[in-house]
């Protein structure tokens, strides 16, 4: 599986109730993500079944499970997108077996395509959700200083 929107939706998700004072429901969620509510519940199942939030019944809302320091990107993508394995790239399935490239593209490919697989799992596995919130307010602080010379 390639990456697509829902890695960035889930760490989006994440910062928000770990930045809230309150939990947030999904309607909250889906508003600041630029989605639909039933969407935000999809990928809250995904993160809960991870282990990564949990629901309050009785109570509309999420919250961490765990501290944003101790949830690695790869947590967030492995449930994010439901994979074991981390695929940035595909390749084409119908190569013409007859011609040169065609018939050893694959295994050439599948060799690189492994390896840049490799590093990304791996540095996500090094990076958190407190990484990503540290630049989120390094963002927004740059932003403050530029409009505070304005």
């Amino acid at each position: 599986m390639s990456l697509d929107t829902r890695f960035a939706s889930a760490i989006h998700f994440l910062i928000l109730i770990s930045e809230s004072p309150t939990p947030m429901s999904s309607s909250q969620i889906a508003q600041s993500i630029g989605t639909n509510p039933s969407y935000i519940r999809k990928l809250a199942s995904s993160l809960k079944k991870n282990g990564l939030i949990q629901s309050h019944k009785g109570i509309s809302g999420f919250s961490l499970l765990k501290s944003p320091n101790r949830i690695t990107l790869w947590d967030i993508a492995q449930a994010a997108m439901e994979i074991k394995r981390f695929h940035l790239f595909a390749i084409h399935k119908n190569s013409n077996d007859t011609c040169m490239v065609g018939a050893y593209i694959q295994p050439t490919l599948n060799t690189i395509f492994f390896h840049l697989d490799q590093a990304a799992e791996n540095w996500l596995q090094t990076q958190t959700l407190q990484d990503c919130i540290d630049q989120m307010r390094y963002q927004i602080n740059q932003e403050k200083e530029r409009r505070n010379k304005l």
